[in-house]
C-alpha cells in the first residue's frame, strides 16, 4: 500500500454536516458506465485500506482493544467514498485511489464537495473563494481521474439548499451553472458516473421541487442523482422517494446512501444523533431497476459537526463509529 494513499486517506476526508436538513463478502457491480449490465465489465468497489477505521483497528489491537477493534471491521472491509480536501489539490488523493483500484480491479467513489457558499455557513462551511476557483478545482478533480474507472457523487446538499432557501437568492443561478459545468467537466473522463445530490426525503419532502433545479443543475447530462447523503432516511422511504423523483426526471437512475441508517432517523435530530446503526452494505443487487447501487457516502464514524460532543464536520470519531458498528443490524 503506497504512502501516498495512507498519508492522504486520512486528511482529505470531509465529512458533510447536513445543513438545512431535517463480515460477509458482497458482490457489488461498478457502477461507472452504470447502463452496461455486462458480468465482464463488473468490478467490485476499492476498500481504502487505510481508512481512518483500518488505522484505529490497528492502534486498539495494540492496545488490547480486540473486540472493540472486531467490531470496527464492519466498516473497514467496506468501500466508502473519499472527500478529497476542498480548497486544496485534489489531484493527489484521487490519483493514489485510483491507482490502488486499478491495481485491484476495483472501482473507487470519490465525492466532489468545494461548491462556493457550502452548507450555508453551517457545520460544513466553506468552499472555493469563487466560480473561478470551482473551475479549476473540479477541473484538477477530472483530470486526475484520467480514464479510470470511478463513481462521483456531486455537491451534496447544494441542489437542496436552494430549494429550501438556505442558498441566498443571488447565489442560485451561478450555483446551477457551476454544477452543471461540473457534471459535463467530469463526465469528460471515460470512465467516470456521476450522481448529482438531490437531498433525502425528509429535507425536501415533495420530490417535484426538486426536478426543475435538478435539471438547471445538470443532471439530465449526469448518470442520475444521489439520496441521503450524510443522513439517516430508511432503505424503504428513500427508494420510494427515490422511484419517483426518477419518474419525474424521465427514468434517471440514482444511488442511495445507507452508510448508517440501519436504525432509520431519530426525530428532531440530524447531526451525530445517538443510537444509529451501519445500514445496507454497498451493493448495486438493489431490487429496483432505477437504484443503482445502495453505497456508503458518508462514512461512519466521520463527525458531522460539533453537536453531541462531537470534533469539528468530517473529523474521525472512534467513539461513534463504535457505536455505528455495535447497532448493525447487518
Amino acid at each position: 500500500m503506497s504512502r501516498l494513499i495512507r498519508t492522504f486517506a486520512v486528511v482529505s476526508v470531509f465529512g458533510l454536516a447536513v445543513g438545512c436538513s431535517s463480515t460477509a463478502d458482497v458482490d457489488e457491480a461498478s457502477v461507472a458506465g452504470a447502463r452496461s449490465k455486462d458480468p465482464a465489465h463488473a468490478t467490485s468497489f476499492w476498500v481504502d485500506p487505510a481508512s481512518p477505521a483500518a488505522e484505529q483497528i490497528q492502534m486498539w489491537e495494540r492496545e488490547g482493544r480486540k473486540h472493540d477493534a472486531a467490531l470496527l471491521k464492519r466498516i473497514a472491509d467496506q468501500p466508502t467514498a473519499l472527500w478529497p480536501a476542498g480548497e486544496l489539490d485534489p489531484g493527489p488523493v484521487i490519483r493514489a485511489a485510483t491507482a490502488s483500484a486499478r491495481q485491484e480491479g476495483r472501482t473507487p467513489i470519490f465525492v466532489a464537495y468545494d461548491i462556493p457558499h457550502r452548507d450555508c455557513g453551517q457545520h460544513s462551511a466553506g468552499g472555493a473563494a469563487d466560480a473561478d476557483a470551482y473551475r479549476a478545482w473540479i477541473g484538477k478533480f477530472a483530470e486526475a481521474l484520467g480514464d479510470s474507472k470511478a463513481l462521483v457523487v456531486l455537491e451534496p446538499d447544494a441542489v437542496a439548499h436552494m430549494v429550501d432557501g438556505c442558498t441566498p437568492g443571488e447565489y442560485q443561478g451561478e450555483r446551477e451553472q457551476l454544477l452543471s459545468e461540473a457534471v459535463v467537466r467530469l463526465k469528460q473522463q471515460s470512465g467516470t458516473a456521476v450522481y448529482l445530490d438531490a437531498g433525502n426525503p425528509a429535507w425536501i419532502q415533495d420530490p417535484w421541487k426538486l426536478v426543475e433545479p435538478l435539471k438547471r443543475a445538470g443532471v439530465e447530462e449526469a448518470d442520475g442523482f444521489s439520496l441521503n447523503v450524510s443522513n439517516f432516511q430508511t432503505d424503504d422511504v428513500t427508494k420510494k422517494y427515490g422511484v419517483h423523483l426518477s419518474k419525474d426526471l424521465g427514468g434517471k437512475h440514482f444511488v442511495v446512501d445507507s452508510s448508517r441508517n440501519g436504525n432509520g432517523p431519530l426525530p428532531g435530530a440530524w447531526c451525530n444523533p445517538p443510537g444509529r446503526g451501519l445500514g445496507t452494505r454497498p451493493t448495486t443487487d438493489t431490487g429496483e431497476p432505477a437504484l443503482d447501487a445502495y453505497l456508503w457516502i458518508k462514512r461512519p464514524g466521520a463527525s458531522d459537526g460539533t453537536c453531541e460532543g462531537g470534533p469539528d464536520a468530517g473529523q474521525w470519531w472512534p467513539e461513534y463509529a463504535l457505536e455505528l458498528a455495535r447497532n448493525s443490524k447487518a
